[in-house]
């Protein structure tokens, strides 16, 4: 019984409520300016409302303008861009006091489809779950890097350029490239981002 309490007690509202920011519960397109040119990203606030208003919190605070792709891991199929503000950077404590975050933390937020409601600070833990699961890693996905077992950082994010089965259900996935998939693969550990736009 316990273990399903998380449906009845905490939704996105509530979520959204606790960490001061008003729900986005539709589907938004923001522009990725970046040194080595742009792309464009569909965020999920239809499945995926906490992660995706928390993101766009961001923006509007500007915490992304002249960010640093601060980690470039490369494997043979897959790279996995790390962005965002970074704990370890020394601006971060100052980045962290402008945007007057509550916490640095976000809920983990998947979605499964036979559920009308996202799951919170859940992570799968049986692979045959993913099967139900409305998002899943593939090239030009974006996820909210982890921050604790149940938890996804407010403010760092990473993209993967492959499909990566063996994360999914275990991250918060909120979007996905739709223009300019060639760009990020260009991406090295020197280029930054130079401002992220919301389109519509």
């Amino acid at each position: 019984m316990q273990a399903c309490s998380y449906k009845k007690q905490f939704d996105s509202n509530y979520y959204c409520k606790k960490l001061k920011f008003s729900c986005i519960q539709s589907n938004k397109v923001v522009n990725f300016k970046t040194s080595k040119g742009n792309f464009e990203v569909k965020l999920f606030g239809k499945h995926n409302p906490v992660t995706v208003s928390n993101f766009l919190d961001n923006i509007d605070n500007n915490i992304y303008v002249n960010q640093k792709f601060y980690k470039i891991i490369n494997y043979p199929q897959i790279s996995f861009i790390h962005g965002g503000v970074n704990p370890e950077n020394k601006l971060y404590i100052e980045r962290k006091q402008k945007l007057n975050k509550i916490s640095q933390s976000i809920p983990l937020e998947i979605k499964f489809k036979e559920e009308i409601k996202p799951r919170y600070n859940y992570q799968i833990k049986n692979p045959n779950e993913t099967e139900n699961l409305v998002n899943t890693f593939e090239s030009g996905s974006i996820a909210m890097v982890k921050s604790g077992k149940n938890m996804s950082s407010s403010t760092e994010f990473f993209f993967v350029t492959s499909k990566i089965p063996e994360l999914d259900g275990r991250y918060s996935i909120f979007g996905k490239i739709i223009k300019g998939l060639d760009v990020l693969k260009k991406i090295n550990k020197e280029d930054y981002i130079k401002s992220v736009q919301i389109t519509n």
